[in-house]
């Protein structure tokens, strides 16, 4: 009797806490970014074909806002975002933010800095290899991912 209360008890957790999951729905990301950007609009579009849940910022000094996010200068590129509690700069891969917020860092963010052909967004028929960066909490980096 007490074994059967216990397993319908964990079956009943397991099921509110699989519920809860799945109701928290796609991961938002708040992009930054300037109206006249195309390739901006491409990488948004990367992100909600990933899954998440894209939401735009249009605005007239896109360093600004990469400031605003602590994200260092140095790793610019044409847009920013927040994802969670990270910043994410630049033409950075849907499965690497997806790793990022599995693995949680204590980090600024990821940054993919300037605009490499052939990143999501900057698609082209002659891609160049690229580096996404973790931005630690002191502003050093180190390669995150290869492509």
């Amino acid at each position: 009797m007490k074994t059967k209360t216990l397993l319908g008890g964990l079956v009943a957790s397991l099921m509110i806490v699989s519920g809860a999951a799945f109701a928290q729905g796609p991961v938002r990301v708040e992009v930054y970014k300037s109206a006249y950007c195309g390739c901006c609009g491409k990488w948004v579009e990367h992100l909600r074909k990933n899954g998440f849940d894209v939401v735009t910022k249009d605005v007239d000094d896109v360093p600004a806002a990469r400031k605003a996010l602590g994200m260092p200068d140095q790793y610019g590129s044409c847009h920013t975002a927040k994802v969670g509690s990270y910043s994410v700069e630049g033409h950075v891969p849907a499965d690497d933010i997806r790793r990022l917020l599995a693995e949680s860092p204590k980090a600024i963010g990821l940054a993919t800095p300037g605009m490499p052909q052939g990143s999501p967004g900057m698609e082209t028929s002659t891609p160049q290899p690229y580096e996404t960066l973790l931005v630690g909490l002191d502003g050093s980096a180190r390669v995150f991912a290869r492509h």
